[in-house]
C-alpha cells in the first residue's frame, strides 16, 4: 500500500465547539498517538482525508509544519446519519516497523454445483512492515465441494506477512445447498 500524503495543521483548541467550526471549515479533527509520546492533536484537510482513507489501514504522511509523521490509521469515528468523517485516531509508526492489523478476507471462485459457501470470517489478524499493509488477502473457493472447509492457514499470505489469526479459525464453510439437502431428506420418505 502506498501512503497518501497531507499537509496538516497543529490545533490548540480542543471541544465540541471548535471541533464543529472546523468541520464547517472543511477540515477533520484528528490525534497522532505513539511510541511514547504526547499526543499530537490536528486538523486535517476535509476532502483529500476522506479519499486517502477509502481504504482499510491507510498509511498517511503527514507535513506538520514542515516536519514529517508517518501514521497508519486506527479509528474512524462517523456521523451515524451523515456519513461524514467526525474525528480520526492516527499510530505512529516507522519505516520497518511491524505493526497489527485488521485486514479483509474476500472470497473468490465458485463453489462446485449443489454446493454453497458460507463465509464466516470476514478478518483475519496480521502483522506486516507498516509501510507493507496488504489492503485485503484473498482465498479461493474454486471447485470446493460440499463438506469442505478453508482455515486461516489456507490463506496465501504476501512476503514479510505473518497470521496472528489462529490457524484453525474457519473463514469458509462449504455446505449443501438448502434445496438439494431438502431433496435428499424427501427421497428415503418416499421409499
Amino acid at each position: 500500500m502506498s501512503e497518501q500524503k497531507l499537509a496538516a495543521e497543529l490545533r490548540t483548541e480542543f471541544g465540541k465547539g471548535f471541533a464543529r467550526r472546523a468541520r464547517a471549515a472543511g477540515q477533520i479533527p484528528a490525534v497522532i498517538y505513539g511510541h511514547g509520546a504526547e499526543p499530537i492533536h490536528i486538523n486535517l484537510p476535509g476532502r483529500a482525508t476522506t479519499l486517502a482513507v477509502r481504504v482499510s489501514n491507510a498509511l498517511l504522511s503527514l507535513d506538520i509544519n514542515g516536519e514529517e509523521h508517518l501514521a497508519l490509521v486506527k479509528d474512524i469515528q462517523r456521523d451515524p446519519i451523515k456519513q461524514i468523517i467526525e474525528h480520526i485516531d492516527l499510530q505512529t509508526v516507522r519505516q520497518g516497523e511491524k505493526v497489527t492489523v485488521d485486514v479483509a478476507v474476500h472470497v473468490t471462485g465458485e463453489a462446485a454445483i449443489g454446493a454453497v459457501a458460507n463465509q464466516e470470517a470476514t478478518t483475519v489478524s496480521l502483522e506486516a512492515e507498516a509501510t507493507h499493509v496488504p489492503t485485503s488477502v484473498e482465498v479461493s473457493i474454486e471447485g470446493r465441494k460440499a463438506g469442505e472447509h478453508v482455515h486461516a492457514s489456507d490463506i496465501v499470505l504476501p512476503k514479510g506477512v505473518s497470521l496472528l489469526t489462529d490457524a484453525e479459525t474457519l473463514i469458509v464453510n462449504i455446505s449443501e445447498e438448502a434445496q438439494a439437502a431438502e431433496e435428499e431428506a424427501e427421497a428415503p420418505a418416499a421409499e
